[in-house]
């Protein structure tokens, strides 16, 4: 249940980067709204995961899964670069947390 938790966390972290970015520093309500709320629950989720799982590999698949969301979301939707040497690198970060989870 804690790597559930775990994952899910980490995809709330996505949320609120990309809010974060849509809030405008804080001006708009309604994504400001949003970071909030998913800040809290992606922090609380990373809290529970970590009653079972150890910090430094929590805390690594928690930002790995954050950063590669947030990389992926900026790609895909928000016209980011999506050059080669980009996609590489974040199949790198996602052998990475895999690679923390298999050897947990």
């Amino acid at each position: 249940m804690a790597w559930i938790v775990l994952v899910i966390s980490g995809l709330l972290e996505t949320v609120w980067a990309v809010a974060l970015d849509r809030s405008a520093g804080f001006t708009r309500l309604v994504p400001s709204v949003v970071f909030a709320v998913t800040l809290v629950a992606s922090m609380a989720g990373l809290a529970y995961a970590l009653r079972e799982i150890p910090v430094g590999t929590g805390y690594a698949v928690w930002v790995g899964i954050g950063a590669v969301g947030t990389a992926l979301v900026g790609m895909l939707a928000l016209h980011e670069s999506a050059s080669l040497p980009r996609i590489v690198c974040l199949l790198l970060v996602v052998a990475g947390v895999v690679g923390l989870k298999v050897f947990h």
